[in-house]
C-alpha cells in the first residue's frame, strides 16, 4: 500500500530567470506539450500536473503566472509558482529535481509543504541563496 503526499509548492522567480526554465516549468504543469530544449534525462515525465480524480479536498492546482509591477523605466515582473497536488511514495525522490530547477531562481523564502496523507504537521521547504531544504 502506497503513502501519499500533499505537495505545495508556492514561490516567485526571480527576475531574469532563463526562458529555458520557464519553458520546463511550462511543461512540467502540463501548460506545454514541447519537450523544452537542455532539459536532462531526470526529467522522464511532467511532475506538476494535475489529476482530476485527485485525493486531495478540492483537487490539484498549477499555476505559474506572470506578477505584474511596474518601475521608471517600464513594466517588469517576476513569475508566481502556486502547485498543489498529490504524490504517491514511489515518485517523491523525484521531487528534488524540480526542486533542483526552482532553487536557483527562486526568491529566498517559503517555497512550500509536504505532507504525508495522514499526517498533520507538514515538512517546510524553504528557498536560500540559491538552494533549499526545510526548516
Amino acid at each position: 500500500m502506497s503513502v501519499h503526499f500533499e505537495v505545495v509548492l508556492s514561490c516567485f522567480l526571480r527576475e531574469g530567470t532563463p526562458p529555458e526554465v520557464l519553458a520546463a516549468l511550462h511543461w512540467h504543469l502540463e501548460l506545454s506539450d514541447a519537450w523544452p530544449e537542455g532539459l536532462g534525462p531526470e526529467h522522464r515525465s511532467p511532475m506538476l500536473g494535475t489529476d482530476p480524480e485527485s485525493r486531495l479536498p478540492g483537487g490539484d492546482v498549477a499555476s505559474l503566472r506572470r506578477e505584474p509591477g511596474y518601475e521608471d523605466f517600464g513594466p517588469r515582473g517576476r513569475w508566481g509558482l502556486y502547485y498543489r497536488g498529490s504524490w504517491i511514495d514511489d515518485v517523491m525522490g523525484e521531487l528534488a529535481t524540480v526542486l533542483d530547477l526552482l532553487a536557483p531562481h527562486a526568491e529566498d523564502g517559503h517555497g512550500g509543504y509536504v505532507r504525508a496523507e495522514h499526517e498533520t504537521v507538514p515538512t517546510v521547504v524553504v528557498f536560500r541563496d540559491g538552494a533549499y531544504g526545510p526548516v
